[in-house]
């Protein structure tokens, strides 16, 4: 049973996870539910969404392009620091060529992608926050023949809102696919796949080593 559903949830909450459920991503996006935190809001659902790499998978499993997660919160009487009664709270990690990861612009492309995903889904929102990382690693010693590996990450939270005033809890909660389909698109255009917003140039993506 999903988390928290059997304790009764407010009916804002139960349209949320019909929404997000309801979702369906392009088929090369793995979405699942995961275990949500319990203590940063009355009511969460939390989803987890991969992106393999394309070729056989390895004997690990198949290698990644990115992958991520996503945390819907609730609180019925809403939170200051929110401007409203849901909270979205994401993160994705994506594979990047190295010399691609120096590009004094990434961190800004990386958040406009989340505000084009965003905007081209309809999915309105207040009070976006967030941060992009570019995480470098390089191997010494016994590992020295290994190749270097980049990699961006992607931090951020928003409150979703519906019309204008987006004070209907139920009305915000319905609302919640189209957030949840933007984060997909977000993910896709981390690792390099099309299609990209008009304007936005992809990074190349790399499989890992």
């Amino acid at each position: 049973m999903p988390p928290r559903e059997r304790d009764g949830a407010p009916p804002a909450f139960r349209a949320a996870l019909a929404a997000l459920r309801a979702v369906a991503p392009r088929p090369d996006v793995v979405l699942a539910e995961a275990p949500a935190p319990q203590r940063l809001a009355p009511w969460a659902v939390a989803l987890t969404a991969d992106l393999p790499a394309p070729g056989p998978a390895g004997e690990d499993g198949p290698e990644e392009l990115a992958t991520g997660r996503v945390v819907v919160l609730h609180d019925p009487a809403g939170q200051e620091a929110w401007q409203g009664a849901f909270r979205v709270v994401t993160f994705l990690r994506a594979d990047l060529d190295p010399e691609m990861v120096a590009d004094p612009m990434l961190p800004e492309v990386g958040w406009d992608w989340l505000l084009e995903a965003l905007q081209a889904r309809g999915a309105e929102h207040v009070a976006a926050s967030g941060t992009v990382t570019r995480v470098v690693s390089e191997s010494f010693g016994a590992m020295v023949e290994r190749p270097a590996t980049a990699e961006v990450e992607i931090r951020a939270s928003w409150t979703p809102v519906a019309g204008a005033g987006g004070e209907d809890a139920a009305a915000v909660g319905a609302a919640l696919g189209a957030h949840l389909g933007a984060w997909c698109d977000l993910l896709r255009t981390a690792a390099g796949q099309p299609p990209l917003p008009d304007g936005v140039a992809a990074l190349p993506a790399r499989r890992r080593p």
